[in-house]
């Protein structure tokens, strides 16, 4: 359906116009045409076209470079194409750097206009096709900034929604980069203290007595340099959400100091006498065992039980495969953004290529290796190739093993049933083999109909 797509040829010279417009109209394209700038601009107000073929030298009014900034000020921008007879490196790198997608010289055979116009065209059409997923899987999968679709996550979405407006603590877990910080902010909204402070306090990143006067403030005169009443993070949050961020890096005689805060919702500033009330809701987080701690005397049992009121387990980004795409998408819209261009096109090898990844950095690394293909490729897709660094991360004879020609499903079907195969059906060997739950991998299982050779659990 060519028809869909309109272009506008823009041209003071009524012969190079019409000729033009004949000639992509017999490629079926609905085309208009406009004498000068001013008229280009005016018509691209009210009506939306995909391409625009703008003559650079038209004299009486705006020249080419000034219609191309006003087209690239519509939103959204056409491709536009400058069209000159006057052919010069200075002339092509203004046009491209005020954001022109092409550059064509007269005279130009009409093959090549036809070329040119079904390239960009389909350029559009890419875009456009991406523009509606990403629209559609974020209604699908968004929730209060959280980005996901797998069944894991949207077990966290359930759990988010059911104890949001709870004043129990609760207990973040996952390893480093799987977003617990934006967990616990999509606590703090879907809850009744949205409207109140969300203080995070980085407890690994402090010193034991710059993290006690940074939770509790401290009075003036507590210390060398305190000068003045200084309120603490319990202070700042009072009616809202208290985020203490890997929390099992928190000292013995602190840990003392925060259940005591738990418990009876008072405290003292550093250095102080009288006794602070609080309301605050604390939200804790660790990527540490704290079980583990708690057995080996480095986390106090107490605290342990009172900051685990309400669990959330994060899995880390291997065991929710089928989130990647969406999240990958996610990432390259908003780089973007940032950089105020185009969202580029991930192509469906450069997908499987992510999704083959075992990304021992989480969410974190897969937005960092997005930013770092955007920031290097710079081109109009993203493919495969721009995804090389990440090959010194993968396991060696990882890459290669899967045909270019698979779709992921496939993939990971053949992950699995190789695994199973290899285990002797074993689920807990595959399970641990595939850094996934048990429970996870019953459910792939069930999902692909896979048989198992053998029960041996």
């Amino acid at each position: 359906m060519k028809s869909r797509w309109k272009i506008l040829v823009v041209d003071d010279e009524p012969a190079q116009r019409d000729s033009m417009a004949l000639w992509l109209r017999e490629d079926g394209y609905a085309v208009e045409t406009r004498p000068s700038g001013e008229a280009a601009l005016e018509a691209a107000r009210g009506e939306r076209f995909a391409v625009c073929f703008v003559d650079l030298k038209m004299p009486g009014g705006m020249d080419g470079l000034e219609t191309l900034r006003g087209l690239r000020g519509i939103d959204p921008p056409p491709s536009v194409v400058i069209v000159t007879a006057y052919a010069t490196v200075d002339t092509a790198v203004a046009a491209i750097k005020e954001g022109a997608e092409e550059y064509l010289v007269k005279p130009f055979d009409p093959p090549e206009l036809s070329l040119l116009a079904e390239r960009l065209l389909r350029m559009r059409r890419l875009q456009e096709e991406n523009r509606i997923l990403r629209e559609r899987l974020r209604r699908q999968s968004g929730f209060l900034g959280l980005t996901a679709r797998g069944p894991a996550m949207q077990a966290v979405f359930d759990l988010v929604r059911s104890v949001a407006d709870l004043r129990s603590t609760v207990l973040i877990q996952g390893d480093s980069g799987t977003g617990k910080e934006l967990v616990a902010r999509a606590l703090h909204r879907a809850g009744n203290r949205r409207d109140r402070p969300f203080v995070a306090v980085p407890c690994a990143a402090l010193a034991e007595t710059l993290l006690e006067s940074e939770l509790f403030g401290h009075e003036k005169g507590s210390f060398t340099g305190a000068g003045e009443r200084r309120p603490g993070k319990f202070e700042q949050a009072d009616g809202g959400t208290l985020f203490l961020d890997e929390v099992g890096d928190v000292s013995p005689r602190l840990q003392a100091e925060l259940l005591r805060v738990l418990q009876e919702r008072r405290f003292f500033r550093v250095g102080g006498s009288e006794e602070v009330p609080v309301d605050v809701r604390v939200v804790a987080a660790t990527h540490r065992d704290l079980r583990e701690a708690v057995r080996e005397g480095r986390f106090r049992e107490d605290l342990f039980y009172r900051l685990n009121v309400i669990s959330i387990r994060l899995p880390p980004l291997r065991e929710r495969r089928e989130d990647i795409p969406l999240l990958a998408a996610h990432f390259v819209e908003r780089c973007a953004a940032e950089q105020r261009k185009d969202p580029p096109v991930l192509t469906e090898a450069a997908l499987r290529r992510l999704v083959a990844h075992p990304w021992p950095g989480n969410v974190r690394e897969l937005e960092n290796a997005i930013e770092r293909a955007m920031a290097t490729g710079g081109g109009a897709e993203l493919g495969p190739s721009d995804f090389d660094f990440l090959a010194d991360e993968e396991e060696p004879g990882a890459r290669g093993r899967v045909p270019d020609d698979l779709p992921l499903r496939e993939v990971e079907r053949m992950a699995v049933e190789a695994t199973l195969h290899r285990t002797g059906g074993n689920v807990k060997a595959a399970a641990e083999s595939l850094e996934i739950d048990r429970s996870t991998l019953y459910e792939k299982i069930r999902r692909y109909g896979i048989p198992r050779p053998g029960e041996g659990e």
